[in-house]
């Protein structure tokens, strides 16, 4: 799938903040970058960094840096880390849904806010796809419609904050590209940091049994109890 129509920035944003292309750009690169890494994508990854190059700070410079590394490593590597890091640790889980719900049966109404928000768009995923993956959100605000997809990355933004410090918590290349997503982002607000604190205690409902605790930011009650 070409990324051409990425092109360059054509609107410039106030200091501090994305234009609103660039936040297109940088979910379109991400939304990639956080699916199992294909032939299809591998191919492209010249060019995405090209394109990354062009961003500004804070977000194109962690995809770049990303990008650089995986210009660099085996493909078999990749997909390995890929499985490693997603496929098999709950705590790194990229459906957003699951951190709320788990597998429980609040999850299925939670996935069919997600479809109608697609279907609504004129958007059908296929069977095998979880309408709540960050990719996939990532490519429908990117591509389709970036009002309703930030709308949804926006609710979900104290899962994707979790996500983003587990990562760096292993120190996993990938933790830089949730950082370029956050980035994107509103800051987090003192509900959203009592939410990740939360999220991060308690992890999904119990009906999955022996789930590794998550790990707990130590600077969120800090934080929150500066705001």
């Amino acid at each position: 799938m070409s990324v051409a129509w990425l092109g360059r920035r054509k609107a410039e944003a106030p200091t501090g903040e994305l234009a609103p292309r660039d936040q297109r750009v940088v979910w379109r690169i991400a939304a990639l970058l956080l699916d199992y890494p294909t032939q299809q994508t591998l191919d492209m990854l010249n060019e995405l960094h090209a394109v990354a190059m062009s961003l500004p700070a804070p977000a194109g410079p962690a995809l770049v840096s990303f990008l650089a590394e995986s210009r660099r490593s085996p493909p078999i590597e990749l997909a390995g880390h890929y499985v490693e890091t997603f496929d098999l640790r709950r705590r790194h889980c990229l459906h957003l849904s699951y951190y709320a719900y788990g597998d429980t049966r609040k999850r299925g109404m939670a996935l069919l806010r997600f479809k109608h928000a697609y279907r609504a768009a004129g958007v059908t995923l296929g069977e095998d796809e979880l309408p709540d993956h960050l990719a996939v959100v990532l490519e429908f605000a990117a591509t389709v419609d970036p009002v309703v997809g930030r709308r949804l990355l926006v609710e979900y933004r104290p899962v994707v904050e979790l996500l983003r410090l587990s990562l760096h918590e292993i120190g996993s290349p990938y933790r830089v590209v949730l950082d370029a997503v956050c980035a994107t982002l509103p800051e987090l607000n003192v509900a959203d940091r009592r939410r990740v604190a939360e999220l991060a205690a308690q992890g999904p409902p119990e009906e999955e049994v022996g789930l590794e605790p998550f790990g707990v930011d130590p600077m969120l009650p800090e934080l929150e109890g500066r705001r």
